[in-house]
């Protein structure tokens, strides 16, 4: 049971269930091959049945961490800072970033969108899922959009999706890694057909990396 001074904190970002915090190689979308910090906030209801990080979606089994201890860690390594899930848009995001970014850090997010945006960002990727679409206002925000492609159906998916971001927005279709060897060829059509899309691949499981 968490106490209400602790609660006070979580509710103005000070803290933050913290499921793990690691340094890497962004492995998927526009910034693929960049070195990354990344922050994974526990708790996320959106329940994609092919997360790979379903440990994530229980917050209380990932204690409140201190979010300037978080910044303390995140500062020695990359200048760029990706906060993901779960779904971290589930708490509040600006503290944490106005901090780092007061660090000359770079912050990106990669959200399903599903909840209010807060935080400040230099990069928002929006991967929207059907069983929960994105909020309307992240749309126009959204740098970046990242549809995953497990079936058919999801190419249509992921065209209504592309209808209401940004024209500036980069599109991305990304193989659902269980169903990679099926949809890969699909999308290769697809986007050699609709150009305006571009491939993305979990290239860190290639790679053999976090």
């Amino acid at each position: 049971m968490i106490n209400q001074a602790i609660q006070q904190q979580i509710n103005k970002g000070q803290m933050l269930p913290l499921m793990e915090e690691f340094y890497t190689i962004q492995g998927e979308g526009f910034h693929t091959g960049k070195a990354a910090y990344f922050i994974r906030i526990g708790g996320c209801d959106v329940g994609c049945h092919w997360c790979d990080v379903k440990e994530s979606w229980n917050a209380n089994l990932h204690p409140p961490t201190n979010t300037d201890t978080i910044i303390e860690n995140a500062k020695k390594f990359a200048n760029t800072v990706v906060v993901t899930g779960g779904e971290p848009l589930m708490w509040s995001l600006d503290y944490i970033t106005t901090k780092l970014q007061a660090l000359n850090l770079k912050t990106h997010i990669e959200t399903s969108g599903a909840y209010p945006l807060s935080g400040k960002w230099n990069w928002i990727c929006l991967s929207p899922k059907k069983i929960k679409l994105p909020l309307d206002g992240i749309y126009n925000e959204a740098h970046e959009l990242k549809v995953i492609i497990s079936n058919k159906h999801d190419f249509k998916f992921a065209e209504e999706q592309a209808a209401k971001v940004n024209a500036n927005c980069e599109l991305y279709l990304q193989p659902e890694w269980s169903k990679r060897e099926q949809m890969t060829p699909l999308i290769v059509e697809f986007v050699m057909k609709n150009p305006h899309w571009k491939i993305s691949l979990q290239t860190h499981k290639y790679l053999n990396i976090p």
